[in-house]
This record gives C-alpha cells, sequence and structure tokens, in this order.
C-alpha cells in the first residue's frame, strides 16, 4: 500500500473545509455581520443533529456516514433566540469598524493604526471617546502633539457606539466570500427594487 493512497485516505477532502454555514438568530438575522458569523460545515451538520438549528439551505456537497448521506448546510437558524451584546467591546476590530476601516484625520483607507486623541503623555486615556483609527503617515505627523498642534482635524468625533451601530456598520462591509444561499438573509430589510 502506498504512502500516498492512506494520506488521500484519510486526509479529508479539501473542497468540504469550504463550505461555512451561515448562522441567524432565531429572528432570522444574522448573530453578526461583520465578521459574519459562520460555523464550519461540520459543527451545522452537529448542530442540526442535536436540534439546536433547523437547516434553511444546503449546498449541493454531501458527506457520507456509515449509514446515511447529508447535504451540507448552507444557511441554519437557531430555535432558540440569543440575545445580543448590548455593550460592545472595545477592541482594535471594533474601533476600526467604528470609523469604517478609514483614518479619522485623511479618510484614506488601508494600512490602519489606532491614535490617541488627547496623548497618553498628555493624560489621555485609552477608550471609545479618545481613540481612532489612523493611517501610519496621519499617526506619525501628530505623534504625541494636541491635534492643534498637530495641524489635523477629526472627520468625526469619537464616540462609544451602540451595539446596534455596530452591526449596521457592520452590514456595510460584505464578506470576500458569500454563497448564494446567503443573499436573502443578510440583506433581508433592504429596499426591495420595483
Amino acid at each position: 500500500m502506498s504512502g500516498d493512497f492512506r494520506t488521500e485516505f484519510v486526509r479529508e477532502p479539501s473542497g468540504l473545509r469550504h463550505h461555512p454555514a451561515l448562522v441567524l438568530n432565531a429572528d432570522y438575522r444574522p448573530l453578526s455581520y461583520y465578521p459574519l458569523s459562520l460555523w464550519p460545515w461540520q459543527e451545522a451538520i452537529k448542530a442540526a443533529y442535536l436540534d439546536r438549528v433547523d437547516i434553511l439551505a444546503e449546498y449541493d456537497q454531501v458527506v457520507h456516514s456509515p449509514t446515511m448521506e447529508i447535504r451540507i448546510p448552507s444557511v441554519v437558524v437557531l430555535r432558540d433566540y440569543v440575545q445580543p451584546q448590548s455593550k460592545v467591546a472595545f477592541t482594535r476590530f471594533n474601533l476600526f469598524l467604528r470609523d469604517g476601516f478609514r483614518c479619522q484625520y485623511c479618510g484614506s483607507k488601508g494600512d490602519l493604526t489606532f491614535d490617541h486623541v488627547v496623548p497618553r503623555a498628555a493624560g489621555g486615556i485609552t477608550s471609545w471617546q479618545n481613540v481612532v483609527a489612523a493611517c501610519s503617515p496621519c499617526n506619525l505627523r501628530k505623534g504625541s502633539k494636541s491635534l492643534r498642534a498637530s495641524g489635523l482635524q477629526l472627520t468625526k468625533p469619537p464616540r462609544q457606539p451602540q451595539s446596534e451601530q455596530l452591526r449596521n456598520m457592520g452590514r456595510k462591509f460584505p464578506p470576500n466570500l458569500m454563497h448564494e444561499s446567503w443573499i436573502d438573509f443578510l440583506y433581508w430589510d433592504a429596499e426591495l427594487e420595483e
């Protein structure tokens, strides 16, 4: 028996790794938009088997157990409603999401870092109200100076976002990978064209 045969026999088919399931809350809205609430296909099948979710859509691909053939779920809905978090965690990702992944000084995208509006050297604290997304050139230009001394202006004042505001911001950034069966569930409240 060749080593290739054993490796191929044991290894999971590569295509099956790439079939995530969109997870919807019991109200048929994604648990989160950005990052999009996705489960690996194995978790979706396990949850369906345990009656924790209902399967709404499936991929064309199937997996086999010794006794059955199962189509891979592409959209599942939780049977029990999960209350969304009311307080937004102060993380780098959520900060960038709040600021639309744009520098709050010049509006550019990419190469983002974060900046303390009132520098820490001047007593500024790390909080929603004092930290903004900034591109490297603007961050270097500002350094530990005040806004006035640096000559920079904020596009909008930093505020702590509400969880619903952050979820709505996340909807503006569609994921790189999106299966056609997800569309109706991701934009369920979008205005329909006549």
